[in-house]
């Protein structure tokens, strides 16, 4: 009740313990006004060690309570597939007319048409299968939503033609709830002139005869899954199927480097190249050149296939770029994934063994069978909510590259500047050299959108600096940051790639406030994507590598197919019919 403003000023004179005291007891208030309620709702907050599979939980998702269905390894994508495909099943097996529709205002969300004339059929039909599966109603905008199996919440809706069904599903946790965003929306189109009308704009036709044919498609079609996964047909119309300007009809791959630093074999080897460098050149490496932080892997990597998984159903192969080390956990059989060593894509052998990761990046479009446009991450870059192709591809093929507010630091490179600033100014020169235009921003620690021609080209056309960059076994003043910087300017200059937008967050680890920021980012979920990196060794190693842990693991508690558990190889084509617990419903 109290204006924002005056909340501010009067926050600013409550030091920081007494705040956080406040909140504390709050939270513990809340968390027994929500107790009350969930027993209200016949419900837990938390399940049995083994309550089966299926069982319904009260969840909490913007300050609501709502029934959930509880499902291990549950997903963004899956939970749009699971409406959808109940939706469609339901329509199917009461003979209700309807058809699928693509090109509405979110690309996202699966629609179903139903003629008007038919909605009293449907709202019955909904209303019995919400007393035996607890769901939602509400509308395409962002609304409260309604518990569907009441009358009242149908009554209230009666003037709206375009609705919002929703089963709502978490995982065991409960820290990952798919509510009203993840529905399915249903149009109810309208007779006039023997035509049917839609409610609502969309992209193909908003008008079709009354005894338009009908037709089949999958139903990944309109609701995005991975592709060793399949969720079965639905009725639609011809000019629903047909591929559409703005569809992303590449195929995009996605590429990771990766190092295993506590493999005492990869060790010693970088232990006596930096001896060597170091013997022949006193002083020749900057501190954070080849520091332990640059190598420290804490598990960020099965994290990051988590992130892929739940939020990028559109990402074809995964390619793991490595120095002959493959991760324990990791699921190589499973279809999409492969490790691809460095002596397979490195144009000339004498540049191995390599701890640069400027190096191995200049060899990415070397990697056999990858495809034409892919997004290259490190390990410490996430996905932190569902994306869309659209985020990092034009869907004629043009890139999307990410400016930061950072500027490459003006002036000569020399052996003082840290290493990511001597690469940013020997990228500002080549610019100039082949454009003629001095470039000042540096890129945001994101996926970064490449085509493997434009890398091939540049790999041509600079083929001096490529050829030093490739054989610098660690960072050096003379690098050129191809992958995260050249390519974006280079494409840009060319008209192949255009500055993006991208809702992002990088958290310093090694900053005194990182904790706080890990504990906004996990309750908010509100970003893109994320990068989670330090570039100096922290003073305790062991208190940060458990704050990083436990972030992780609450923000991707659902492993992916990309891991194994306890030496048990995940199943080659999981059905999210079967895996979501919706197969009869």
């Amino acid at each position: 009740m109290v204006p924002v403003g005056a909340r501010r000023r009067i926050v600013r004179r409550i030091p920081g313990p007494l705040r956080t005291s406040v909140k504390r007891s709050l939270a513990s208030a809340d968390a027994v006004r929500s107790a009350v309620t969930v027993r209200a709702m016949g419900g837990q907050v938390r399940g049995g060690k083994h309550a089966p599979e299926g069982r319904l939980r009260v969840v909490r998702e913007a300050g609501k309570h709502l029934r959930a269905v509880e499902v291990p390894g549950a997903t963004a994508w899956a939970a749009r597939a699971r409406n959808l495909h109940i939706v469609v099943s339901l329509l199917e097996e009461a003979g209700i007319d309807y058809f699928c529709v693509r090109g509405a205002k979110s690309p996202v969300v699966p629609c179903v048409a139903v003629p008007a004339r038919r909605r009293a059929d449907f709202e019955e039909l909904l209303q019995l299968a919400f007393v035996e599966h607890p769901g939602y109603i509400g509308t395409a905008s962002p609304a409260p939503l309604r518990p569907g199996s009441a009358p009242g919440s149908w009554r209230a809706l009666r003037g709206q033609n375009v609705l919002r069904v929703t089963w709502v599903v978490c995982d065991p946790t409960g820290r990952l709830v798919f509510g009203g965003e993840y529905g399915c929306d249903i149009e109810f189109w309208t007779e006039r002139d023997g035509l049917l009308t839609a409610p609502r704009p969309n992209k193909v036709t908003t008008e079709v005869p009354l005894d338009a044919g009908r037709c089949w498609a999958e139903q990944k079609r309109f609701s995005t899954v991975p592709g060793p996964y399949t969720t079965g047909q639905a009725r639609t119309l011809p000019e629903f199927v047909a591929a559409l300007p703005d569809d992303h009809l590449f195929p995009i791959d996605v590429v990771y480097t990766w190092v295993d630093d506590s493999d005492p074999v990869w060790r010693s080897r970088r232990d006596a190249a930096r001896g060597q460098l170091t013997a022949v050149r006193e002083g020749a490496l900057h501190e954070q050149a080849a520091n332990d932080s640059r190598y420290t892997s804490r598990d960020e990597l099965r994290y990051s296939l988590r992130s892929i998984h739940q939020y990028a159903p559109w990402v074809r192969n995964i390619f793991l770029v490595t120095a002959g080390q493959v991760p324990s956990w990791l699921n190589t059989d499973f279809p999409g994934i492969r490790v691809v060593d460095h002596r397979e894509i490195f144009s000339e052998p004498s540049a191995l063994p390599t701890f640069n990761s400027h190096a191995i990046e200049s060899q990415l479009h070397h990697i056999p069978e990858l495809s034409e446009h892919f997004l290259y991450l490190n390990d410490d870059v996430f996905f932190g909510r569902p994306v869309h192709p659209g985020r990092f591809f034009h869907p004629n093929g043009l890139t999307k590259f990410f400016q930061s507010k950072a500027l490459i630091p003006s002036g000569r490179t020399s052996s003082q500047d840290l290493p990511v600033n001597a690469a940013g100014r020997n990228s500002r020169g080549l610019i100039a050299q082949y454009f003629g235009t001095v470039i000042s921003q540096k890129m945001k620690h994101t996926p970064h959108a490449l085509r493997r021609s434009v890398l091939a080209e540049i790999e041509q056309v600079y083929n001096q600096a490529h050829r030093v960059t490739q054989h610098s076994r660690f960072r050096s003043p003379n690098d050129v940051p191809i992958a995260s910087s050249l390519h974006h300017y280079y494409a840009y200059h060319s008209a192949r790639a255009t500055v993006g937008d991208i809702r992002y967050v990088y958290i310093d680890l090694a900053d005194g406030m990182a904790q706080r920021r890990l504990d906004t980012l996990l309750a908010r979920r509100n970003f893109d994507t994320f990068c989670m990196n330090d570039t100096v060794t922290a003073p305790d190693p062991e208190v940060q590598s458990r704050m990083v842990s436990a972030f992780l693991e609450a923000y991707f508690p659902v492993a992916s197919p990309f891991e194994t558990a306890s030496g048990v190889v995940a199943p080659r084509r999981p059905a999210p019919a079967a895996e979501l617990g919706y197969a009869g419903s």
